[in-house]
């Protein structure tokens, strides 16, 4: 990877597109805060740097779950764009586009990579067998069958790939297979398919991996599956799918792995079209700008097989490297629903300062691709030790000094030459460790200088010197010093910590904390007052964070509890005896009040009139309901159930609601009902 400090340089870099099936979560932010750290480091050295993006926006989960909810596919992938988009702007993931590969920039390149590949003979058909979903009516996409994976016997595994070891395979290939979608056991109907002959280019693979392009970890691993051979990929899917439809293939449709990659190219052509950007500069074959992905190691395969063979068979240029990470852990172990560790973007922003999370995975990032553990007492401790204690410290500690002896004004000249040089100097190994996505190694450097500059000010005793007559200049000195080393901190730390750097610099009254700034110090400088830049870690929010993430969970448990299909596919539950469902207090209420829970993508908060009294029940019904849709309406409520405590507030009660493969539908009693009246 290019390391010269002074050459421009003109660098694309993307991550993977996540799904547009469900929510961001910390294992999701470890790649975007990554990608965003990287990105914001070259930004800042002055390179011509773009991230995009987009939402992988294809494919039978996509259709399958706008036909739970009773929306179109399209109404699906709009809104859970926005909501992906929103985590993102929480954690400063700054995209220069964000797009979507359900666009006509991407039927474009899908459509164009293929018929090259196509007409230069890398294209072949025949029919196969494939699994069909008889109770559904169609044939089943990979994710959509789970089994025993045929290569390591590990059980309930997708389709396509084993999570345990990697491997890929057909679902033809799995053992035990079932349907996922209706449990059914699958039928094997014939039909042709669309394969891409990856075997044409295992030479130019070959060689294309041995050429430094992804890392030695991975390259390993690729090797492995060199040793066991290449078979042909399947890039079609049979109709009904979400997606795009195979030229002159009437009713086959373009695999979402196929046309996902492709969505890089169509997010930034988005962006060239928008910005007068040359696309052909980044992606014709002799292009000599770099282009970066950053990916888990889990998707390596596509990415570092299927990617760059693909586009070197349509004569488009590869990609400069393939970077991949590890997944993220919470306290030694898997994120876990039932434990509260598996954590929401969004849920954990409503608890802690999204900034705390990007330093301290970069505390903790190498080039490698080792998980990453995110232990929760060290995550608090770290924050607060090297954020609040080491570098928020210094300005705290210097800047009450400045305003009261030097009207705000630093000292005219720099006390202390060598010490601020040292920090000076030490930018040029920091920037060769964000280059080289060494962050953690990085951040000891940085905090190498933080602990410089506070044992500096702690053997200068500032708050002491002041106390004593005529030593007022000797403590702005001392103070000037200090608000110095500050300021260089604070361009190191800019890249990963962008909200507070940028109240830094309009504390230090600066245009920018770009990296060449470094070399001029702050002398005769007016400062602005100090307000604090960041706030320690309470371990209560933490555990507040924990007790939501599982509140997340028992929403989502009573959603996939609600009936979904006719009542022969819902057997009747245990029986109970009269005297237990006579406890069961059923009462007709109004629903005076209906709106959107911020934070819960599945709620609706009501407030029910009980005929003199109301309540307030949070309900899993946002999906099937607008809340400007119910005010007024009459339903049926639980009114006897014990209130229980949610983070958005205490839900009061139940209401009652039916469902079906169409969607969720709310009780409504006949129209001469009353609020307050019992059900009996």
């Amino acid at each position: 990877m290019p390391t010269t400090a002074n050459a421009k340089r003109k660098i694309l870099v993307t991550s993977a597109l996540p799904y547009a099936n469900g929510a961001i979560h910390l294992g999701h932010l470890l790649e975007y805060i990554q990608t965003d750290i990287w990105v914001r480091f070259q930004k800042s050295r002055g390179h011509q740097c773009h991230y995009v993006c987009a939402d992988d926006a294809h494919g039978t989960a996509i259709m399958l779950r706008a036909e739970q909810e009773g929306i179109t596919s399209q109404a699906l992938i709009d809104r859970v764009s926005e909501e992906h988009q929103a985590d993102f702007a929480r954690f400063g993931v700054a995209f220069d586009n964000y797009h979507s590969t359900h666009s006509e920039e991407n039927r474009h390149f899908s459509e164009l990579i293929y018929t090259r590949l196509r007409d230069r003979g890398h294209i072949a058909t025949r029919d196969i067998e494939q699994m069909y979903d008889p109770v559904k009516g169609l044939f089943l996409a990979d994710r959509f069958i789970k089994g025993t994976c045929p290569k390591c016997r590990t059980p309930d595994q997708y389709g396509d790939n084993c999570e345990a070891c990697g491997a890929t395979y057909t679902p033809a290939e799995l053992i035990d297979p079932v349907s996922a979608i209706s449990g059914a056991t699958p039928e094997v109907r014939s039909s042709t398919h669309y394969f891409f002959k990856l075997p044409d280019f295992a030479a130019f693979l070959q060689g294309w991996i041995n050429d430094d392009h992804v890392q030695p970890q991975i390259r390993n691993k690729l090797m492995e599956w060199f040793e066991s051979g290449f078979n042909e990929w399947d890039i079609s899917r049979d109709a009904p799918y979400f997606g795009f439809e195979i030229p002159d293939a009437p009713g086959k449709y373009f695999y979402v792995w196929l046309d996902a990659p492709i969505g890089y190219l169509a997010s930034f052509k988005n962006l060239c079209e928008r910005e007068g950007l040359d696309f052909d500069a980044y992606w014709r074959e002799d292009a000599d700008a770099e282009v970066y992905h950053f990916i888990g190691k889990d998707i390596v395969y596509f990415h570092a097989l299927f990617w760059p063979a693909m586009l070197h068979g349509a004569g488009m240029r590869t990609p400069t490297a393939v970077n991949c990470h590890g997944f993220v852990t919470v306290n030694g172990a898997k994120m876990s629903k039932s434990r509260g560790t598996f954590i929401k973007a969004a849920t954990y922003a409503e608890h802690l300062n999204p900034e705390y999370l990007r330093y301290y995975f970069a505390a903790k990032l190498t080039a490698g691709v080792d998980d990453l553990d995110l232990n929760l007492d060290d995550f608090a401790y770290r924050v607060n030790a090297d954020l609040v204690g080491k570098v928020v410290n210094i300005a705290s500690r210097c800047a009450g000094f400045v305003k009261k002896l030097g009207g705000g004004r630093l000292s005219a000249t720099c006390t202390q030459p060598q010490l601020l040089q040292r920090a000076i100097d030490a930018g040029d190994e920091i920037a060769g460790h964000y280059d080289d996505r060494e962050f953690g190694r990085a951040m000891r450097l940085i905090m190498e200088i933080a602990d410089e500059a506070n044992t500096y000010i702690a053997e200068a005793e500032p708050w002491v010197l002041a106390k004593q007559e005529g030593r007022e200049q000797e403590v702005l000195d001392i103070c000037s010093v200090g608000i110095n080393l500050f300021r260089q901190l604070m361009v190191y730390l800019a890249p990963v910590v962008p909200a507070m750097a940028e109240d830094a610099r309009a504390f230090l009254n600066l245009d920018g904390l770009d990296w060449e700034s470094r070399h001029t110090l702050l002398e005769d400088h007016a400062i602005n007052k100090f307000k604090p830049l960041m706030t320690r870690i309470e371990r209560d929010r933490i555990d507040q964070m924990i007790e939501a993430s599982k509140e997340d969970l028992a929403v989502e448990k009573q959603l996939k509890e609600t009936p979904k299909g006719p009542l022969a596919d819902n057997p009747i539950a245990d029986e109970i005896g009269f005297d237990d469902f006579a406890k069961v207090d059923l009462r007709i209420v109004r629903i005076a009040k209906a709106e959107y829970v911020e934070g819960a993508d599945k709620l609706l908060k009501l407030t029910l009139d009980l005929g003199g009294e109301t309540r307030t029940v949070f309900s899993g019904i946002r999906s099937a309901y607008a809340p400007e849709a119910l005010e007024g309406h009459l339903t049926v409520m639980v009114a006897n159930l014990a209130p229980r405590k949610m983070r958005f507030g205490v839900s009061e009660g139940m209401v009652l609601a039916a469902g079906d493969d169409n969607g969720i539908y709310l009780l409504e009693p006949h129209s001469g009902a009353e609020p307050g009246q019992r059900v009996t």
